[in-house]
């Protein structure tokens, strides 16, 4: 029998979506499953994105350009501007979503065996993203206790060699919540500017900002031009995760023209999906207004509830809608599958994501879940109110 590739064998599972047969026959037996576990908004998608779909007169539904038409670019580059982010529509890239932007890029600074330092929980997909690569993640790890802040930057100093290539941040940071302040974005810009490393930023989140804290990107920063790459994408901050449109950023030219070239190979991004995603940048302030003031109070009412547990210890998370959670258990991998396969309250569970796949550090986050609230609140306290009474029946 032919054999499978080294590199497929060592590929991780989704620590999101490994769970869901459990909950797919846990429904089937008539189980109503809360869905914690994956970043889907409930918030309606712009209707504007969905008219211009809808509304359009495409008589040949043809190839886009590999990086995407120069007026979405353009479009795009406006946007940024109004967040202190100046680029040009050259400076852009559109991709199949983040997940191809980072691959895209990954594959553009590295070569087989090279490093990337992640601060790490991180989102689980760096680590598939590395390893389909050739790429190693080397983690620098951030604590629970300090609400998942920056590492001492000595801590980063310490891991670079010479085959370190990048740090990648997410900013917000998923499974986190972190919010990186102006002063550790500044930390980060000396240390690769040092060892002449590129800091890539995934800021998919960069709408979702909390308790008046204001985003800081890495393409603001002086001085940084041909260091800093941004990953960015319009499934959160327009719920659009189905329209897989994302890009990359950078005003390093050797960079952006090596990107174009993987860009090339896969022929183009989506057209439908561009055109929703164009029109979509038109979406009124208000209704950011609106979605951050939700998810603030879902955030609000998720952590308020969790603290009332016996045992559990819970970041705060300043951006994006996840939080870690510490459990009273020593597997939340195996919690996580019995409390869909063995579980329920008035046929109602919960499902989580179990956060040692978001580290690369074995036996790292064994007692942590990853917790998405974007659910509405009165479904919120229902889950963890089911969560209380799973917790103590597992542990009796």
């Amino acid at each position: 029998m032919p054999s499978i590739s080294s590199k497929g064998n060592a590929m991780p599972q989704s620590p999101i979506r490994k769970l869901v047969p459990f909950a797919e026959a846990a429904k089937k037996n008539g189980t109503k499953v809360y869905h914690l576990n994956i970043g889907q908004p409930d918030i309606k998608t712009p209707q504007v994105a969905l008219d211009a779909v809808k509304n359009n007169t495409i008589e040949v539904l043809s190839y886009a350009r590999s990086e995407g038409s120069e007026e979405y670019r353009t479009k795009l580059a406006d946007y940024y501007a109004k967040n202190d982010i100046h680029v040009t529509a050259n400076n852009i890239i559109a991709t199949t979503g983040g997940s191809e932007a980072l691959l895209f890029t990954i594959g553009s600074i590295t070569d087989p065996g090279d490093e990337i330092i992640i601060p790490e929980p991180f989102y689980a997909n760096y680590n598939g993203f590395s390893t389909a690569s050739g790429v190693t993640v080397v983690p620098v790890i951030s604590k629970i206790e300090d609400n998942f802040a920056l590492p001492a930057i000595e801590d980063f100093e310490k891991l670079i060699t010479p085959k370190t290539k990048a740090i990648l941040i997410c900013n917000p940071g998923n499974p986190t919540g972190y919010l990186y302040s102006k002063e550790e974005i500044e930390k980060l810009k000396q240390i690769v500017l040092k060892h002449d490393l590129f800091l890539i930023a995934d800021e998919v989140y960069r709408e979702f900002t909390y308790d008046g804290e204001k985003h800081n990107s890495v393409m603001a920063l002086e001085g940084l031009e041909q260091n800093a790459i941004m990953i960015d994408s319009v499934s959160k901050r327009y719920s659009m995760c189905g329209a897989r449109i994302g890009c990359i950023v950078s005003k390093n030219e050797e960079f952006i023209g090596t990107a174009i070239k993987f860009a090339q190979a896969r022929l183009s991004p989506p057209t439908y999906a561009l055109i929703a995603s164009e029109a979509a940048l038109e979406t009124p302030q208000s209704y950011f207004d609106e979605v951050i003031e939700e998810y603030e109070d879902r955030r609000n009412t998720l952590i308020s509830e969790l603290q009332k547990i016996n045992g559990v210890k819970v970041a705060n998370p300043k951006g994006a809608f996840y939080c870690v959670a510490e459990l009273p258990v020593k597997d939340s991998d195996d919690f996580a599958q019995w409390i869909l396969e063995k579980f329920s309250d008035n046929n109602e569970t919960v499902m989580v994501a179990p956060a040692s796949g978001f580290y690369s550090t074995e036996g790292e986050g064994k007692n942590q879940v990853r917790i998405a609230y974007v659910l509405n609140k009165t479904d919120l306290k229902r889950s963890v109110e089911i969560l209380k009474i799973a917790l103590e029946k597992y542990n009796s």
